[in-house]
């Protein structure tokens, strides 16, 4: 039976990003595509509350056992494939050296879905959630690229955040549907979501510089589709036509048009500096609960 390629099937604009990545390296981000997945998919799917949170735990203890050499304790996960994915995410842990914490990290941050409702009532909430399902996996994403630089770390998580809260603000009508309510259900907010996430997405720019160059095209590119995805949000302008949208995304000529954008941004890189970190206030916010400077 062919392996199911979680990237190629969930995320069509890292999908795209990842044609520019070599081999070796595409498989790697694929398996840490379909860990996160998996995690999610048990969140999100419309069963019973005590039986996705079943399910969520035996993922969870598999991986929290995978480094165990006594295999009967590690619990039995119905779905095999779901099995080869936790040991392969351990593997890739291992030989990238990525510090199980911040794979906890994420865990706790896709559990903490596994509520009958949400309601975040401030940026904190937002912002330690977004670090935790998303910034997580910047994070690790640059381990795998083999980049250990702290700014270039800082700005692989502020990658992850921006995009994060694009999906937020792109994906308020489908989470109202499932109770969740990471932000308040008007346009206004949608757009205040969309410029935190701008200044995000600028912070992690020059940081790109860090980034061995055969990999650097791939994360541009990455990084200028997705933004285009809260640029579309924002054209909708109000949010009777938002919500008559459907979900928002950028087709596959939109990609390419962002893709020959993508060259101006690579040479723009050889002739600027690294900025100093620019989302220091919001670090402070995250810093209340996380300790972040033990993650980098």
């Amino acid at each position: 039976m062919t392996e199911k390629n979680y990237l190629a099937d969930y995320a069509k604009s890292f999908n795209w990003a990842g044609f520019f990545l070599p081999k070796i390296t595409y498989n790697d981000c694929s398996k840490l595509y379909s860990f996160c997945r998996i995690l999610d998919n048990v969140a999100d799917e419309g069963r019973d509350l005590k039986v996705k949170t079943k399910r969520f735990n035996e993922i969870k203890n598999n991986f929290n056992n995978t480094d165990q050499s006594n295999s009967e304790e590690k619990q039995t996960i119905n779905q095999n494939q779901y099995v080869t994915i936790v040991d392969d995410m351990s593997v890739l842990a291992d030989n990238n050296k990525i510090n199980r914490i911040i794979i906890n990290d994420l865990i706790e941050g896709v559990e903490s879905d596994l509520k009958r409702k949400i309601k975040f009532s401030s940026v904190k909430d937002l912002l330690i959630y977004s670090y935790r399902v998303a910034g997580t996996v910047g994070l690790m994403m640059a381990k795998i690229l083999n980049v250990n630089e702290t700014r270039a770390l800082k700005g692989a998580i502020d990658l992850g955040i921006a995009m994060q809260l694009t999906n937020i603000a792109r994906d308020v009508i489908e989470d109202q549907k499932m109770n969740r309510q990471y932000i308040k259900p008007d346009f206004e907010n949608i757009e205040a979501t969309i410029k935190l996430a701008d200044m995000f997405y600028e912070s992690s720019f020059s940081s790109i510089k860090k980034i061995p160059f055969k990999y650097r095209f791939a994360i541009i590119v990455a990084r200028r589709v997705y933004r285009q995805i809260g640029r579309k949000i924002l054209q909708k302008g109000n949010m009777e036509t938002y919500q008559k949208s459907g979900k928002i995304y950028v087709n596959n000529l939109g990609k390419v048009f962002q893709t020959i954008l993508s060259l101006w941004d690579l040479i723009i890189l050889f002739f600027i500096d690294i900025e100093s970190h620019q989302r220091t206030k919001e670090y402070n916010i995250i810093n209340q609960e996380i300790n972040l400077d033990e993650r980098l």
